[in-house]
């Protein structure tokens, strides 16, 4: 057979998107000995193989309680393909009701391969012609602007902003796509600690959002991976604990909580569907769609997370204490380094925001940061960072990067920090 041409395959696989994680792992192999603020993993410190059969041996314990000593029963749920929808949708709606105040039915619940699933199933099932698109605060996870691409959605950029996203820019772009023929389906964001700024909305855009979206009847993607990990998480609840009106899709994920290797992540779909006389979840259709793409979720992944939750009371802020403490501490070194490398005034100008909690921050520098610059970074300097043009999905090269601080120790904190100062400088 011919050779195929890259012209005939998927136009996703020569978008920078595709090209983006490929490329930040193979720098991190290649210098193997560079410290990493690029990597946006949890701290695994806490991990133990040990742990996953204990949370196993919970659950099985859990199922054998519920089903009266049906070995039969438990060994079907945990080793046979398992419910589409997911076979711990009672817990995770018991979580959610815990941490986030979240009250909703089971059964609006999908169980995903990871949160990326879930954000897809979303966006494929929203897409029904080339008219249909989504907004999306940027610079935003590229994962999201990855899933819209398999989907064939189109994705219209919304500024982010101080306060997490500029309504004036959703309200005009909402008005311009309407005006060309588009149809704006939803609008996706991270509402707490934001991948990859760091930001979080406060309380009044929050409400202000939820209005907005009500008025406009489109539907808001609340992903929050990271809402977890905030020392007092300041009071501020999630879009979903305030939707009054059914405007938001909510994309939880166990990665950080629990263990990323188990693949579980979640979705929350209670919009109600008129289909053929009969008012549906959404949750049932995108359990349709998650049926022909993953058949089902993992149910030994499953357990391992349902383990963990039944041994924490159900919550996982209680179930993450000594990581919050960690990612707070390793977020105040970083801060305080950085304050200390690059006092206000002084030559090099380098600035930074101050999230509240999570995974990153972004830092502002007087050079453009393309890859070929990280690549310098690493091989003269040994630290490693993240392009923030990643995250706007264009290739164009920007002055900021994205610092990840969750995975690292208070030695290689001080020590990246040095090596970083040294590069920006140089």
């Amino acid at each position: 057979m011919r050779p195929l041409s890259i012209e005939e395959l998927s136009p996703f696989l020569s978008s920078p998107d595709a090209d983006a994680m490929n490329f930040l792992n193979e720098i991190a192999l290649r210098f193997p000995d560079a410290i990493s603020f690029a990597a946006g993993r949890p701290y695994d410190e806490f991990f133990s193989s040990e742990l996953i059969h204990r949370y196993l041996d919970t659950y099985r314990a859990h199922l054998l309680a519920e089903s009266g000593d049906d070995e039969v029963h438990v060994r079907r749920m945990l080793l046979q393909y398992g419910r589409t929808k997911g076979i711990i949708n009672d817990l995770i709606a018991k979580s959610l009701l815990v941490d986030e105040d979240i009250d909703v039915d089971p059964e609006s619940i999908v169980v995903t391969v990871g949160a990326q699933e879930a954000l897809y199933l979303v966006l494929r099932a929203l897409r029904r012609t080339d008219h249909d698109v989504v907004l999306s605060v940027q610079p935003a996870y590229v994962g999201f602007s990855g899933a819209a691409q398999l989907a064939d959605m189109q994705v219209l950029p919304v500024s982010s902003a101080p306060e997490g996203v500029r309504l004036s820019d959703v309200r005009a772009i909402l008005r311009q796509s309407r005006a060309a023929g588009l149809n704006p389906r939803a609008l996706y964001l991270n509402t707490d600690f934001a991948n990859p700024t760091g930001r979080s909305l406060d309380i009044a855009t929050r409400h202000r959002l939820l209005r907005l979206a009500e008025d406009e009847q489109i539907l808001l993607i609340e992903d929050n991976p990271y809402g977890v990990f905030s020392g007092d998480r300041e009071s501020v609840p999630t879009l979903k604990a305030l939707d009054g009106s059914g405007q938001v899709v909510y994309v939880g994920s166990f990665a950080k909580t629990v263990f990323p290797g188990a693949r579980v992540g979640y979705v929350v779909a209670d919009q109600r569907v008129v289909a053929a006389g009969r008012t549906e979840l959404l949750a049932d259709h995108l359990a349709k769609l998650k049926s022909v793409l993953t058949v089902n979720t993992s149910p030994i992944g499953q357990a391992v997370i349902a383990g963990k939750l039944l041994e924490n009371g159900l919550s996982m802020r209680a179930a993450n204490k000594r990581e919050i403490e960690v990612y707070q501490r390793n977020m105040r070194l970083v801060l305080n380094g950085l304050a200390a490398a690059f006092p206000k005034g002084e030559s090099p100008d380098v600035s930074w925001n101050v999230p509240g909690g999570g995974f990153f921050l972004l830092l502002d520098v007087p050079f453009e940061t393309g890859d070929d610059v990280l690549e310098r970074s690493a091989r003269d300097h040994a630290v490693l960072w993240t392009p923030i043009h990643h995250f706007y999905g264009d290739g164009r090269p920007r002055k900021q990067m994205r610092l990840s601080f969750s995975h690292l120790s208070p030695a290689e904190i001080h020590e990246g920090l040095g090596r970083l100062a040294d590069f920006i400088r140089a």
